[in-house]
C-alpha cells in the first residue's frame, strides 16, 4: 500500500520512530538494528514501510532500506515467523550474511538468533534455499565491460543471486556493480556485495 515516507524524524524510542510528513506522524515499528543507525532527531530521512494487518489492529513496520524490507517479507512468509522474530533475525545477521547463510544451508549459524532454535532454523534453510538461489543469473550481463580480471564469473553470480533475492532488477544494480567490481582488488562475493549495496544507498 505504501512505498515508503520521506520526512522529518520527530521521535525515536525503541521498538519504535515517528516519522513527520506533512504535519502528519507516522509511527513505525523497527528492529534493534535499524534504530542505532538512525540519524539525529529532526534530520530528513526515507524509511520504507510494511503494512501489517491484524484482526485487531495495523501497524506500519519501518526499514531504512528496500533490502531489508524484502528479507522481512520472505521470512514472513514461512510459517511461524512473525514480526518478532523477522526482526530478531535482521538484528543478528546484516542483510546480505543473512542470505548467505540461507543459501549455504548454515542453519547452526542462523539458530544462534535468540528465539530461533534450531528446527526453526533448519525450516528457514529448507523453504527459503531454493527461492533465493533459483534466479535468472546470467554471468555475461556484465562481462563486455568487465576488465578486472581479478572478480570471478561465480563471485559475480553469486552477488547477482542475492541482489535479486533482495528485490534488485538488473536495471537497478548493473552499473553499481559494474562500478563495484573496478574498485575491489580481491575475489570475494562479501565484499563485492558489500559495496554494490554501499553504492546502491547513494542513490
Amino acid at each position: 500500500m505504501y512505498d515508503y515516507f520521506k520526512g522529518i524524524l520527530a521521535d525515536k524510542k525503541f521498538p519504535y520512530c515517528t516519522l513527520e510528513v506533512s504535519g502528519i506522524g507516522y509511527r513505525f515499528l523497527i528492529n534493534l538494528r535499524t534504530l542505532q543507525k538512525l540519524p539525529d532527531i529532526n534530520s530528513e530521512i526515507k524509511i520504507y514501510s510494511k503494512l501489517i494487518h491484524k484482526e485487531d489492529s495495523m501497524l506500519l513496520c519501518g526499514f531504512l532500506n528496500k533490502q531489508d524490507r524484502t528479507i522481512f517479507d520472505i521470512l514472513t512468509a514461512v510459517s511461524g515467523i512473525g514480526t518478532k522474530v523477522a526482526f530478531a533475525l535482521l538484528d543478528e545477521f546484516e542483510t546480505d550474511d543473512l542470505v548467505n547463510a540461507v543459501i549455504s544451508g548454515d542453519d547452526k549459524l542462523i539458530s544462534r538468533t535468540k528465539g530461533v532454535g534450531a528446527k526453526m532454523a533448519q525450516k528457514i534453510v529448507l523453504e527459503l534455499k531454493d527461492k533465493l538461489t533459483k534466479l535468472d543469473i546470467t554471468a555475461d550481463l556484465i562481462t563486455s565491460k568487465n576488465t578486472n580480471s581479478i572478480i570471478s564469473d561465480e563471485t559475480i553470480n553469486q552477488t547477482v543471486t542475492i541482489l535479486q533475492s533482495l528485490g534488485y532488477n538488473k536495471t537497478e544494480y548493473q552499473n553499481p556493480l559494474e562500478q563495484a567490481i573496478s574498485v575491489l582488488d580481491k575475489d570475494d562475493s562479501q565484499e563485492l556485495l558489500k559495496e554494490v549495496l554501499k553504492i546502491l544507498s547513494l542513490f
